[in-house]
């Protein structure tokens, strides 16, 4: 397993990339040597059968050696024994010797990386948290010398050995085996196609988004809509109780546990307030069962103010409340329905649980609940090892560059951006972080910048916060504009807007969440927060900046791109939950 267990601020500046190939060289290995050859494996001595992998899926390889040598893989493998996915390792090859391995291929890169060298080797190059293998390679990586490297772990309990990361280790160098990979367009790129494979996609998370919003109308006597319009949280709903009882159908299907929870609280006035009515399914671990990794979103919208709603299009200003909740946050319920799809096939370690909120738009009130008296007071024998949550995606980046109700004709600036568009960086917000000066969880970034850097081909987007030396008011804005605005934005926030705020307050779980643009959209908690309008703010096709794609294709990559990381991220927490590092 690649373990995050400290890392340097220095590895939050971009990696630029070398034109210059690695010279590999030969030196004596510090991890020593056995069996019967002296003589130095390279690339050649490795046979891989597949020269082309599929993007995104789990996929069979067989690898066979013609000389002793051992190979690590710096990639997701699937234990055949357990069926767990573990992150990374090392395997001892003789001569004419092969092994079956079951790897799940990066969704969102070209090819993969395998390194080379002497049997039973110890010590091996890694690249840092914020770049590619790729980029990695350019600098001269695999040559050796950098204080960080992989250190072998033999585990006798597990099927493969496991490595970890460690500071001062000054591996040798290896060799490099490159595969390509590929993913297979389902529909075409206007329709998302560069998205739309794997074992989870853009394109699903999309289809399963429209179904909760579409406008087409019924004769549903609760909403008179296709989807799942008015769930404004609280009791007595029926609009929030017939979507309650599509998710619990969604959940079933998936062959999971799904338990409703309600409720009922008593304000500080002593008042009886609404409900609050949660979804929560469950697939029990297998090793911890009583250690949960949770998957959040809020299924409830923002209800009207005054029981009008008007659209700002119309009226020219902005009141409250939506009907629809496209990106607030049906989004997020659409992400965490196809995660669950997923997952419910695959083994566990420890329980997963996928739960869709109500009361977020009313103070968190369901996870709140959930987390303070379901968990605490009713199951206390239960930890909550970390929290993914995901509200609001599909307005940022890779739509970015000026709101579609502005100017049609923009006045470009030196950058290529017109020069009063917005740039709508994507947000991975992680926690508890309250000092906005240093980091508080190295281990969550340090996995979200390695999974980001590599596996969804983000290196070049992907900047780090950390405000040494700002104003505590301005921080996340100054050192964004500073780092010349980074398309994606990982940062410890001190404040929490969302669920995640439960668990770090009431449990004090490390978490980490996805979302867009919040404030600055013009449909935030409007009528107008519809898919179409988040179409709209994504089109990017005949701009004069950035790559021209439409609203469906930059919303399908959006949705792609966090639900790709909330995953990738649960599989590493499955494997070594993330601890407060406070």
């Amino acid at each position: 397993m690649v373990r995050f267990l400290e890392w340097d601020a220095s590895v939050f500046s971009k990696t630029s990339k070398s034109v210059l190939v690695i010279l590999v060289m030969f030196s004596a290995p510090l991890g020593g040597c056995f069996g019967n050859s002296t003589q130095i494996p390279d690339s050649s001595n490795l046979e891989v059968s597949k020269d082309m992998l599929l993007s995104g899926e789990f996929q069979a390889i067989e690898l066979k050696a013609n000389l002793d040598l051992s190979v690590f893989v710096p990639y997701l493998i699937l234990d055949p024994e357990t069926g767990y996915v573990q992150n990374s390792t090392v395997i001892d090859l003789k001569n004419n010797e092969e092994v079956d391995l079951v790897i799940l291929v990066p969704p969102r890169v070209e090819n993969l990386l395998l390194m080379i060298g002497e049997i039973g080797r110890i010590h091996w190059p890694i690249r840092s948290f914020s770049e590619s293998w790729s980029s990695w390679e350019s600098r001269g990586g695999g040559s050796g010398g950098d204080s960080q490297g992989a250190v072998r772990i033999v585990d006798e309990n597990i099927t493969y050995d496991t490595v970890e990361v460690r500071e001062g280790i000054f591996p040798d160098s290896v060799y490099l085996k490159w595969i390509d990979s590929t993913r297979p367009m389902i529909v075409s790129v206007e329709e998302g196609g560069v998205h739309s494979s794997g074992i989870v996609n853009g394109k699903i998370v999309y289809e399963t988004l429209f179904e909760l919003t579409d406008p087409t109308v019924t004769l549903d006597p609760i909403d008179g809509r296709a989807g799942y319009y008015d769930r404004w949280a609280g009791q007595g709903n029926p609009a929030y109780e017939d979507a309650a009882l599509f998710l619990i159908d969604e959940f079933e299907s998936f062959g999971l546990d799904v338990v409703g929870h309600r409720f009922e609280f008593t304000d500080i006035f002593g008042n009886q307030n609404p409900e609050s009515y949660n979804i929560c399914a469950y697939k029990w671990g297998e090793v911890f069962v009583n250690e949960w990794l949770v998957f959040g979103a809020h299924f409830d919208v923002a209800p009207p103010a005054n029981l009008v709603l008007l659209d700002p299009h119309v009226t020219g200003i902005r009141t409250y409340g939506t009907r629809v909740g496209a990106y607030d946050n049906s989004a997020g319920t659409a992400m965490v329905l196809e995660t669950a799809k997923v997952l419910s096939e695959v083994n566990s370690r420890r329980t997963m649980v996928f739960c869709l909120w109500s009361g977020e738009e009313g103070g968190k009130r369901g996870s709140d609940y959930w987390t303070d008296y379901y968990v605490r007071e009713d199951n206390p024998d239960v930890t909550i090892t970390n929290y993914i949550n995901l509200d609001m995606a599909g307005v940022n980046w890779p739509g970015g560059g000026g709101a579609p109700h502005g100017d049609p004709d923009p006045q470009i600036d030196e950058d290529g951006y017109p020069k009063d568009a917005e740039v709508w960086p994507m947000r991975v917000y992680i926690g508890p972080g309250p000092n906005h000066d240093k980091l508080d969880q190295p281990g969550m970034v340090g996995l979200s910048n390695w999974i980001g850097s590599d596996a969804l081909g983000l290196e070049e987007q992907l900047g780090t916060l950390v405000g040494v030396n700002y104003s505590v008011d301005t921080w996340k804005t100054d050192v964004w504009l500073d780092m010349d605005r980074p398309e994606i934005i990982v940062y410890e926030d001190t404040t929490a807007r969302s669920d995640h705020a439960s668990f770090q307050d009431n449990l004090g779980t490390v978490t980490i969440g996805f979302g867009g643009l919040v404030d600055g959209y013009w449909c935030y908690h409007q009528t107008c927060d519809t898919l179409e309008e988040m179409e709209q703010w994504m089109d990017t096709t005949g701009k004069n900046y950035g790559e021209e794609n439409t609203g469906v294709a930059n919303v399908i990559n959006s949705l792609d791109m966090i639900t790709w990381w909330a995953l990738l991220t649960f599989f590493h927490c499955d494997e070594v939950p993330i601890i407060n590092a406070l």
